[in-house]
C-alpha cells in the first residue's frame, strides 16, 4: 500500500510502499480517506513524545477518518504499530472507530477532531465549566487553542481570555467568541500585570495551558503571590501542551496564596471509557454547532514537502490515497 514512512527520526516522512496489515482479533481494516499533521504525530514521529516506543521504518499519524469494509464512515485513532492513520489501510480496533453521521464533514472533522479532544475533557470532567465561569486558554492562537475558545463558549463560559504572541491571530479570536485578548509576548511584569487585571474581572476559574514553559511561570505567579486576584476561589489550572518548554521552575508561594490546582490532560490521564463517552459528546456538539478551523487539504504524496509547515492557526489534512 501508498504510506507516509519514516525511516529515520528527526527527518520527514518518505511518500512510498509500506506493507500491507492484515487485520488481527477484534480489528478492522479501514480504508483512510482524510488524515491530520498535528503536533501529536510530528512529536511521536520525532520520538520526542513520552509516548513514541515504536522504532524506524513505521507509518505516523494517530487519527483520521476513513470507511470500513461494510462502507461505514468513522474517525479512528491510533491503529496498531507499526502501523499509522497515514497510509491507504489502517488496522484499528473496534472500540477506537466512531462512526461519524451524515452531514460531517470528513476532512473539517479530521483536522478538528484531536484539538477538540485536547479540551473537552479538561472543561467537561478536569474542570468541568459551569455557566459564566471566566476561562483563559493560554496559547490560544494555534488550532487547538481555537477550538478551546468555541468549546468554552459552547459550553456556556461567560467570558473566554485567550492569550497568545501574535497580534493578529489574537484578534481573530474575538469573532469565535474571545472576549479578552492578552499578548504573552510583553515584557513579563507587565503581562502578570494583565494576567492579574483581567483574571480578577472575568473570575476566571479554569485555565488551559497549550505553551508550558517561561510564559506559564509568569501566568502562574500572576494567580497568586501579593497583588494576585484572591478571592476567585479555585482555579484550575490544566496543562495540555509544552510547545514553549517541556519543564517550569515553580514557587511554592503561587500555589499557597492562590486556588490554584494544577492538574494535566494527555494520553493516560483519562480511562478509556471516560475517553470514548467525552469525543462522541465532542462530536455531537461539532456536528451541531459547527466549529470553525481553517483548513487546508493536499495530496498524501506532497507529505515530505509539506511536513514542515504544520503549526498555526489551520490544520494540515492529507487526502488518501
Amino acid at each position: 500500500m501508498k504510506a507516509a514512512i519514516v525511516r529515520e527520526r528527526g527527518h520527514a516522512p518518505e511518500y512510498g510502499d509500506f506493507p500491507d496489515p492484515v487485520a488481527g482479533p477484534g480489528e478492522v481494516l479501514v480504508r483512510v480517506e482524510a488524515v491530520p499533521v498535528n503536533p501529536l504525530t510530528i512529536s511521536r514521529a520525532a520520538g520526542v513524545h513520552y509516548s513514541a516506543d515504536v522504532p524506524p521504518p513505521f507509518v505516523p499519524g494517530v487519527d483520521g477518518v476513513g470507511r470500513t469494509p461494510e462502507g461505514r464512515r468513522g474517525y479512528f485513532d491510533f491503529p496498531r504499530p507499526p502501523f499509522g492513520a497515514m497510509a491507504e489501510l489502517a488496522p484499528v480496533t473496534v472500540d477506537r472507530l466512531v462512526e461519524l453521521p451524515d452531514g460531517v464533514d470528513a476532512r473539517a472533522f479530521a483536522a478538528a477532531a484531536l484539538p477538540g479532544r485536547s479540551c473537552w475533557i479538561p472543561l467537561t470532567r478536569r474542570a468541568r465549566v459551569s455557566p459564566g465561569d471566566g476561562v483563559l486558554i493560554h496559547g490560544a492562537t494555534g488550532a487547538a487553542g481555537t477550538i478551546a475558545v468555541q468549546v468554552a463558549r459552547h459550553l456556556g463560559a461567560g467570558r473566554v481570555v485567550a492569550t497568545g504572541r501574535n497580534p493578529v491571530e489574537l484578534e481573530r479570536l474575538r469573532a469565535i467568541g474571545a472576549t479578552d485578548l492578552v499578548r504573552n509576548d510583553a515584557d513579563p511584569e507587565r503581562f502578570r500585570a494583565e494576567i492579574r487585571s483581567v483574571a480578577a474581572e472575568a473570575k476566571v476559574s479554569i485555565v488551559l495551558d497549550y505553551l508550558w514553559g517561561p510564559t506559564s511561570e509568569t501566568l502562574i505567579a500572576a494567580l497568586g503571590g501579593p497583588g494576585g486576584p484572591r478571592g476567585t476561589g479555585r482555579i484550575r489550572y490544566i496543562e495540555i501542551g509544552s510547545i514553549a518548554g517541556p519543564s517550569i521552575s515553580l514557587p511554592s508561594a503561587p500555589l499557597r496564596s492562590s486556588g490554584v490546582e494544577i492538574l494535566g490532560h494527555g494520553i493516560g490521564s483519562s480511562t478509556p471509557e471516560e475517553e470514548r463517552a467525552a469525543f462522541r459528546e465532542f462530536l455531537d456538539a461539532f456536528a451541531s454547532s459547527r466549529f470553525r478551523l481553517d483548513t487546508e487539504v493536499h495530496p498524501l504524496s506532497e507529505i515530505t514537502a509539506l511536513w514542515g509547515r504544520t503549526g498555526g492557526a489551520h490544520r494540515l489534512v492529507f487526502a488518501v490515497p
